[in-house]
């Protein structure tokens, strides 16, 4: 399975993803893409030293959000990929690319949803004072946070 990694800082989830390929942990899976939306973003640097092929799509280089997904959407369809990750993606993905990813396009957050949706979950858990928040994977919809969630795994706040 060819998958596609989607994100907008460091890229920590993205580099555990390829370690656990190069591990064999994840048989059968590859790293064959990073699309990201920040130029200055430090896992641009990072998928460099390891020879993952990477594209950079700024917002602001487009007219729309349309024509910004569709070329999007024409890379990973160049690349063959089989599954996109959201893994640190700081954007709401819209109509062009769900139409065309359905089922196919999951994103991993860093709490137990339906608590603590969007942006800065883990401090949303630690002010709000939580003996435990964890990491949820679910299918990417149209709204933040809100697809079916197929995994979650707990972990103690101390």
């Amino acid at each position: 399975m060819r998958i596609a990694v989607f994100a907008s800082g460091r890229g920590s989830n993205l580099l555990a993803i390829h370690d656990a390929i190069l591990a064999d942990e994840l048989q059968g899976v590859s790293l064959d893409l990073l699309v990201c939306d920040r130029l200055e973003a430090p896992v641009v640097e990072e998928v460099k030293k390891r020879y993952i092929p990477d594209c950079i799509f700024r917002p602001q280089d487009f007219p729309d959000k349309k024509a910004f997904e569709t070329v999007i959407a024409e890379k990973l369809k160049t690349a063959a990929i089989d599954l996109v990750v959201l893994a640190g993606y700081m954007r709401l993905v819209g109509s062009v690319l769900l139409e065309k990813w359905e089922g196919r396009m999951i994103n991993l957050h860093p709490s137990l949803l339906p608590l603590f949706p969007g942006k800065d979950a883990i401090g949303q858990a630690w002010r709000t004072g939580v003996k435990e928040t964890g990491v949820t994977v679910h299918f990417v919809d149209a709204g933040m946070d809100t697809g079916n969630i197929f995994l979650q795994r707990k972990v103690s706040v101390d």
